[in-house]
């Protein structure tokens, strides 16, 4: 496996190593020990899944307080587009945002710390997702930051007529107005 740092301090891509034949591919998603060594010490303790069709948009979303969640997100099928928003007050990339195409084909992992929002968007007509968390969800200290907040300036990769939103997501406050209380 193959650790990548991104210019966000905490947050990086993983690359596991696929063996491929003509029977088809084999890889370790997860290896508890392996994460270990890599730096990556969260236990992860809830495993969540959704499938959604192209143009759909779902984020910028993170929990605060005792229920803050670090995740490992990857694509089982198809292709999205996969955003972390640094939250982090005194974070030398506060404010900024890094985005990275995850795919089935691709394989590639990205480990989102605490301290981030985070969110993707549909880019293959439908995508199943996946992603492990260090931390149960709770509905009553989940956040989100608006994904279309210009001072973010977030490229989706989706035209504005094919962008599915939940109201939620839409309503949600821009990044200057939002609830935070990470410390970096």
């Amino acid at each position: 496996m193959k650790i990548i740092k991104t210019h966000l301090p905490g947050l990086v891509v993983i690359e596991p190593r696929v063996f491929e034949d003509d029977r088809g591919y084999f890889f370790e998603s997860y290896r508890y020990e392996n994460y270990i060594e890599a730096g990556i010490t969260e236990p992860f303790i809830q495993d969540n899944e959704s499938k959604s069709v192209r143009g759909v948009i779902r984020g910028l979303h993170y929990q605060l307080g005792e229920f803050a969640q670090a995740k490992l997100v990857r694509v089982v099928q198809g292709s999205v587009y996969d955003v972390a928003v640094d939250l982090r007050k005194g974070s030398p990339t506060f404010g900024e945002w890094f985005g990275i195409e995850l795919s089935e084909n691709n394989k590639k992992q990205l480990f989102v710390p605490r301290g981030f929002a985070h969110g993707f968007s549909v880019l293959s007509e439908s995508a199943i997702f996946t992603y492990k968390c260090d931390n149960i969800y709770n509905s009553e200290a989940e956040r989100s930051v608006n994904p279309f907040d210009t001072k973010l300036g977030i490229d989706w990769k989706l035209d504005g007529s094919e962008q599915i939103v939940s109201d939620k997501d839409k309503q949600a406050p821009n990044f200057d107005n939002a609830e935070m209380n990470f410390i970096f």
